[in-house]
């Protein structure tokens, strides 16, 4: 199978595969709130017992640096796509 014909049957079931990644987050998110899966004991702070919150912290952290290399590439780093045509 060639790599178009991948990349063409996940589009076409990219709604299944959406649901599925939401699900396997979920079921992430409740099997870390569970006691006896993840130890939460020896927590550093507050919010480390929180169930998900690495999870959201790395989602947080991953927006917060896309965000800033757009903004840092409008300022002057990117160019026009006809820039040498020019």
């Amino acid at each position: 199978m060639t790599l178009l014909r991948i990349i063409e049957s996940l589009r076409a079931r990219s709604a299944v595969l959406l649901k599925a990644g939401a699900g396997l987050l979920v079921l992430l998110v409740v099997l870390d709130a569970l006691p006896f899966v993840v130890d939460k004991t020896e927590a550093h702070t507050a919010a480390e017992r929180l169930p998900g919150f690495w999870a959201v912290f790395g989602l947080a952290g991953c927006f917060l640096l896309v965000w800033f290399a757009k903004t840092i590439g409008s300022l002057g780093i990117q160019r026009k796509e006809d820039f040498y045509d020019e």
